[in-house]
């Protein structure tokens, strides 16, 4: 999610030389709605024979859903696997790993894609000097910072270093990596964690291609607890006048320029790419 606007070399596609990569391996987490749901319509036509399409979020029927819709859109044979897991707990986070470890190192894939989408707000009503229970604290960053380095961690060992093949991490991050927000002390703190996690992944390993991309303003749920729920009055009005002035993006828009520059590949590894900068 992202609050509003004013945000502040290639490895190779894979291409398959007919608007399809060639056999990739994406995953994709928070995939059940949202915008990793309109993320993964866009990218299951993309993946050539071969591919498989890792669908993991908490609820089991909205992902089914997904997937069948996905499975039988155009006949290319798309494994499109749901993993039904709560990332913010030891066993769903297990459960989700051992996932990948299962997959991703059965096939010949010549590229691997993880968007780590899945997140949460947290309790936007307390200021920063109300958030004083260490679970509530801890909870928050098991789900939004530790899942996601556990879950690319694993995903990168899992499909190893092989010759030809790309890989590439993407974290839907926010322009709350950047700028604080009153009443949003979890929800930046997760996100500016998150951007530098994944630049140092990006110095670390420089064979991975790693963007950290903020998808902008989204018309969400999330958008939706933010103007009823922050408790910062002045933040509140103005994500009501966000709503109020029309200036949210469909999730689509904002994921159709996410596939644009997975397309392009020519982002800066370890980039923080906004929305409106793209």
């Amino acid at each position: 999610m992202e609050p509003g606007p004013g945000a502040a070399g290639s490895a190779g596609s894979a291409g398959s030389g007919n608007g399809r990569w060639a056999a990739t391996a994406c995953v994709v987490t928070g995939a059940s709605r949202g915008f990793g749901r309109s993320l993964a319509r866009l990218l299951a036509p993309r993946l050539g024979p071969g591919s498989v399409l890792v669908l993991l979020a908490r609820s089991a029927g909205p992902l089914m859903e997904l997937a069948a819709e996905l499975r039988g859109d155009g006949g290319t044979g798309l494994r499109v696997l749901c993993v039904a897991a709560d990332l913010g707990s030891e066993d769903g986070l297990r459960r989700a790993t051992a996932a990948l470890r299962e997959v991703l190192p059965a096939e010949p894939f010549g590229r691997l894609i993880l968007v780590n989408n899945a997140g949460s707000l947290g309790d936007i009503s307390k200021s920063f000097l109300d958030l004083t229970d260490p679970d509530e604290i801890n909870t928050y960053f098991a789900f939004n910072v530790t899942s996601a380095l556990c879950l690319t961690s694993t995903a990168l060992q899992a499909f190893g270093k092989r010759p030809g093949c790309s890989r590439t991490v993407v974290n839907i991050s926010s322009l709350c990596a950047l700028k604080p927000f009153k009443s949003w002390a979890l929800y930046c703190s997760g996100k500016a964690s998150r951007d530098m996690m994944f630049q140092v992944l990006a110095l670390e390993e420089p064979d991975v291609r790693v963007l950290n991309y903020a998808p902008g303003p989204l018309d969400t749920d999330m958008q939706l607890l933010a103007r009823t729920e922050t408790g910062d009055l002045e933040m509140r009005q103005y994500f009501q006048s966000l709503q109020e002035g029309r200036k949210l993006i469909d999730c689509t828009v904002s994921a159709q320029k996410l596939v644009k520059l997975l397309e392009e590949d020519t982002f800066q590894s370890g980039a923080h790419l906004d929305f409106y900068e793209v």
